[in-house]
């Protein structure tokens, strides 16, 4: 454990900053000028340098790209003024990430370096914090095995980095949803609550199938019925069925989103009916059916609340009543929205400011 969080700081000479559109951001593409960097090696971590964001130097043989050891997260930095910069609900991102690493069998840094590192990076790339109502700063922690040796078994030597990316909106409309008879996300036993690079890869080939028939994202089924829902690609899932808000339980198959967290405590807060449960996609397509399926959306870091306009399933299409963001769907998207930014009352603590006047 490190016990000296002092940074060595490397700034860059010379800033992209200027050779950025902030208005034509996209998503994950444009990157800030410095990243945080760890080293573990010899069964410690070593001393944590922020120095500018290039590539890193890496040999064919490299663990990671062999057998896949890496775990990431995803979080955000919101601009309030010119002397505040905020991060919301960032130690559920050092504990979901020290979970994953956990289950890959890797080992992590503790709380102190993660939190004050991304803090400190922040703090050196404060003017890439987005100033555009809407736009974030995306924070991408991850880390890696970095052993030199083709051998079937956990690296001994790993990097944890911080990069930082300005981005807008993930999702600019309402998305369209299809289950898959034939491919699953996670099986209870594996690696289906961990934020495991792998995980994602194995979605890709579905998730481009879907689109080729018109669909945004797969909506996953479980791995032995195919027939209880579990999230979507990047989010978890909500849906309001007459009334009450309906999202499935964790049971080790479903990446437990800090969003998703979030919601289902404010919707505690406003009294609004809330079921954890085990819900089939038949019995989603029946409320949309008979009218009482009233919003469905997304929840996750990257996109915040997503509404969702079509969910298709073996043949049969339903639409919630609501196509965009509907009266529940809307109020969270406004309350964390507000959160985050300071803008109204944060009744469970979640913002952490960054003092970047100095």
């Amino acid at each position: 454990m490190i016990t000296d969080t002092a940074f060595d700081i490397t700034k860059t000479t010379e800033s992209r900053i200027d050779q950025v559109d902030f208005d034509e951001l996209g998503f994950g593409r444009v990157f800030s000028d410095h990243m945080l960097e760890v080293e573990f090696a010899d069964g410690q971590w070593n001393q944590p340098r922020i120095k500018p964001y290039g590539a890193i130097e890496v040999s064919p043989s490299l663990h990671v790209f062999h057998y896949g050891q890496s775990v990431f997260e995803g979080a955000k930095a919101y601009y309030v003024d010119d002397e505040t910069i905020n991060l919301f609900r960032i130690e559920k991102n050092y504990e979901r990430m020290a979970r994953s690493c956990e289950r890959i069998c890797m080992p992590f840094v503790d709380r102190e370096t993660f939190m004050d590192g991304i803090a400190a990076l922040i703090n050196v790339d404060s003017q890439w914090v987005p100033r555009k109502e809407g736009d974030v700063l995306y924070i991408r922690p991850f880390i890696s095995a970095f052993d030199r040796v083709i051998a079937a078994n956990p690296s001994e030597t790993y990097r944890f980095y911080v990069i930082t990316s300005p981005v807008g909106a993930y999702y600019s409309k309402s998305v369209k949803l299809t289950t898959s008879q034939k491919y699953i996300r996670a099986a209870k036993g594996g690696v289906g609550d961990a934020k495991f690079a792998g995980n994602y890869a194995g979605s890709f080939y579905p998730a481009r199938k879907a689109k080729e028939k018109g669909y945004d994202q797969v909506l996953w089924l479980d791995a032995f019925e195919h027939k209880f829902i579990e999230e979507v690609g990047t989010m978890n899932i909500f849906f309001v069925i007459d009334g009450t808000l309906v999202t499935p339980e964790l049971g080790g198959t479903i990446l437990p989103g800090v969003t998703r967290d979030s919601v289902i405590q404010l919707a505690r807060k406003w009294e609004i009916p809330v079921e954890k449960r085990r819900i089939t996609i038949d019995e989603v397509i029946d409320a949309g059916k008979s009218g009482v399926l009233e919003e469905a959306f997304g929840a996750g870091t990257a996109a915040v609340i997503a509404p969702i306009e079509e969910i298709h399933h073996d043949g049969t299409s339903v639409t919630p009543a609501e196509t965009d963001r509907g009266p529940v769907g809307q109020r969270l998207y406004d309350t964390i929205y507000d959160i985050q930014r300071s803008r109204t009352e944060d009744p469970f603590d979640w913002v952490r400011p960054i003092d970047v006047s100095k």
